[in-house]
């Protein structure tokens, strides 16, 4: 069988700088933020696990599902939710229904946490990307980006399916 390739088709001049000005600002953005947040004795995932189990019913994910929403392997979040045990942050509990199946759930230490440094993060995130954009950059940014999103979860969901 014969595979012919196809030629790849190179970024424009514009496109490259838009890529390139997105990968920076990515990358300079998220450091910001993470070492804002390390000043506080949190990091970057700490913050977004506390938010999404303060987000939770009852407080609580299972650790395959917030696994899932913050796109780490089940290995690495579970390292990580020892380290985040260890401050008093979260607790497991086992789940009635499915033996094998484990909560993270957040201690009353976590959600004062999350009360306490928010404020500070949302300013760090108006004042670092917010305030730097108009409402109609905002606007533009968000129709540019939710269809990335959806198609990304889109293949992330379907290649999780595959197995």
């Amino acid at each position: 069988m014969l595979f012919v390739m196809e030629a790849p088709r190179w970024l424009s001049a514009q496109e490259q700088r838009a890529w390139r000005a997105y990968l920076a600002a990515h990358r300079l953005l998220i450091h910001q933020l993470d070492r804002e947040l390390q000043a506080k004795g949190l990091s970057l995932s700490d913050y977004e696990i506390l938010v999404r189990l303060s987000e939770s019913p009852g407080h609580r994910l299972r650790m395959s599902e917030l696994a899932d929403a913050t796109i780490q392997s089940r290995s690495k979040l579970s390292h990580q939710i020892t380290r985040m045990e260890a401050a008093g942050l979260v607790t497991r509990e086992g789940c009635e229904h499915d033996r094998r199946g484990t909560f993270a759930v957040l201690t009353q230490a976590g959600w004062e946490t999350v009360q306490r440094v928010a404020p500070d993060h949302v300013a760090s995130v108006r004042k670092h990307f917010i305030d730097q954009l108009t409402p109609e950059q905002i606007r533009t940014l968000e129709e540019a980006f939710t269809p990335i999103v959806d198609r990304l979860q889109a293949v992330r969901a379907h290649r999780c399916a595959r197995g």
